[in-house]
């Protein structure tokens, strides 16, 4: 049982690499076609034994996996309405609510990322802002400051539409 040697991956590679990402790029952007052609020289190499004909491998299989990905952002694209569309609600409308839901999810929608990431992440994943901190790489003081300034406006354009809406 034979085994790929780095050094002929290196020469397959400098013979054929850059024809492959230009023959990936008849159907791919320039990143996509250098992400699937260095793809397959990582399959290449863990090849337990070369292919008979390691150019025509090489070109197959980026063909394939250039198919692939058209394929996949394809369906993405086609199914992203839908999941959106379907997507669970932050708040869900209840009749006797002091808080119109669509206010209170687009206030929400309308913090700054930053804000809304750990309100969000304290409120609904109830986790501490140490955990916060473990996931984002923040200090904690830093996300105490985002978690009430976040709150501190969501509060603020609450009570200003509970306002408008009694008047």
């Amino acid at each position: 049982m034979a085994t790929i040697d780095p050094s002929q991956l290196g020469q397959w590679f400098d013979a054929c690499g850059a024809t492959l990402t230009l023959y990936a790029r008849q159907c791919l952007p320039a990143p996509a076609a250098e992400d699937v052609v260095q793809d397959v020289f990582v399959r290449l190499m863990a090849q337990r034994q070369p292919p008979r004909n390691v150019k025509a491998w090489l070109f197959r299989s980026v063909r394939n996996a250039a198919v692939s990905r058209i394929r996949a952002e394809r369906s993405r694209l086609n199914h992203e309405p839908q999941a959106a569309a379907q997507r669970a609600r932050w708040f869900e409308h209840r009749h006797d609510d002091l808080i119109d839901a669509d206010v209170a999810q687009q206030t929400l929608a309308s913090l700054p990322h930053e804000q809304r990431e750990v309100v969000v992440l304290r409120i609904w994943a109830d986790m501490t802002l140490q955990e916060i901190a473990d996931v984002t790489g923040e200090p904690v003081s830093t996300l105490f400051s985002r978690y009430k300034a976040g709150l501190a406006e969501v509060r603020r354009r609450l009570e200003s539409s509970c306002k408008t809406k009694n008047h």
